[in-house]
């Protein structure tokens, strides 16, 4: 494939839903990295990393579905996994909200009892949230995978159908689009 010598803007529903598209796979693809990330490797990542690699393919796998374009349920039913995928992505969804709104770490504060059982001082304790198990990890890129099948597919379908409209447009009027800047 040749590197073209200028590239015209479009702006129409077409080029916008391949537009989507696109950043919908690169949410799709966000998932799996991290997924990978976690999953490969003989040395795991220490705490902070783990979280901030399974909090992100969370939250990118929940972008997959708001938007437009978005995914569906029925594309997760739809998938070749076995088990209970449907059940997983819901879980997905509701472990975003969850991170969303909860604070990284629960704390609690008691009384400290000395030797003679009265309170001696005050103790704040903390858990934080657990780590994504190896299992946790895989079956969420497996999903991420999956899903990132059919966004292709559907970007490879679109993409012809706007290379047969643009290609019906006359020299003249496609000269008169903006042009896009590939070497930023």
């Amino acid at each position: 494939m040749t590197v073209p010598d200028t590239v015209r803007a479009l702006d129409t529903p077409a080029s916008r839903e391949l537009a989507g598209l696109a950043e919908l796979l690169g949410d799709v693809q966000t998932v799996l990295e991290c997924c990978e990330r976690l999953a490969g490797g003989s040395t795991p990542p220490d705490e902070l990393t783990a979280e901030a690699l399974w909090t992100t393919a969370v939250l990118a796998y929940a972008r997959c579905f708001e938007g437009e374009p978005r995914l569906a349920a029925s594309d997760v039913a739809e998938t070749s996994l076995q088990g209970e995928v449907t059940e997983w992505h819901e879980l997905l969804l509701r472990l975003r909200d969850h991170y969303v709104s909860a604070r990284r770490e629960q704390c609690g504060v008691g009384a400290a009892q000395d030797e003679t059982g009265r309170a001696g001082g005050v103790a704040v304790t903390s858990a934080p949230r657990p780590a994504p198990d190896d299992v946790t990890v895989r079956q969420t890129g497996a999903l991420a995978y999956e899903l990132g099948k059919l966004v292709d597919a559907r970007m490879n379908e679109q993409q012809e159908l706007l290379r047969a409209a643009v290609g019906d447009m006359p020299a003249a009027e496609l000269s008169r689009l903006p042009t896009i800047d590939l070497a930023g």
